[in-house]
């Protein structure tokens, strides 16, 4: 009867053997996979700390401590003292004592400046030339004959002097109209006749041009026909 009875509990016990080296086996199955991705993952270098990020570093590098490279202090290079040499170009240097110098005693008929021509050689000017469209015809003084002419003007002035010149152009035409009709049939004989004339005309136009804009700017008439018949 006791080896009946001890039977049965052998052989309950028995198959519990093998479920035990089961899962003995699956847990070292898990610890080798889980070994083999955390080794794996040291030698990627998963585990490393990241580099730090293009903000991080101007974050990082954008608040240096006062008086640094970033800010200089103050009357450092970057920021000249009170009595450095900015004050001093400010004052009289070279940036402002030319300007001050040429302005200087320009008064109401100064007119704008001459334009300066780039020269290795010298100081020169530039040349604008303007031509009235119309041509001037008068009759002599006591003559029947008539004078037919057109001119051109010269400057070494800026454009506002040919500006003003077709501004006024009727009332110039009238005052060179004027001095046409002074010229006697004499006068065509006197060898400077025409380098007279042009005087007259120019002075005629810088007089009224004076008068209007508080400047003339001719500086030489020219004619391109000249007719006398």
């Amino acid at each position: 009867m006791a080896d009946a009875a001890a039977t049965p509990e052998t052989a309950e016990v028995k198959p519990k053997k093998p479920i035990v080296l089961i899962i003995a086996a699956v847990v070292g199955i898990v610890v080798l996979v889980a070994g083999t991705m955390v080794g794996t993952l040291f030698v990627t270098g998963f585990f490393n700390k990241p580099p730090p990020s293009a903000d991080q570093m101007m974050a990082e590098g954008a608040a240096p401590a006062e008086g640094g490279h970033g800010a200089p202090a103050a009357g450092g290079h970057g920021a000249p003292a009170a009595d450095g040499h900015g004050e001093k170009k400010a004052d009289g240097g070279h940036g402002g004592g030319h300007g001050d110098k040429k302005d200087e005693g320009k008064g109401k008929d100064s007119g704008p400046p001459k334009l300066n021509k780039k020269s290795p050689d010298s100081p020169r000017f530039e040349y604008t030339y303007s031509q009235l469209e119309r041509e001037f015809l008068v009759n002599l003084a006591g003559s029947r004959k008539v004078m037919s002419v057109q001119i051109a003007l010269m400057t070494r002035y800026d454009e506002r002097v040919v500006e003003n010149v077709k501004k006024h152009e009727f009332a110039l035409r009238s005052v060179v109209m004027d001095a046409m009709r002074m010229t006697t049939e004499a006068d065509l004989n006197k060898p400077d006749f025409r380098k007279d004339l042009g005087i007259k005309i120019r002075d005629a136009m810088n007089t009224l041009l004076e008068k209007y804009e508080d400047f003339g700017g001719v500086e030489e008439i020219y004619f391109t026909s000249f007719i006398v018949q």
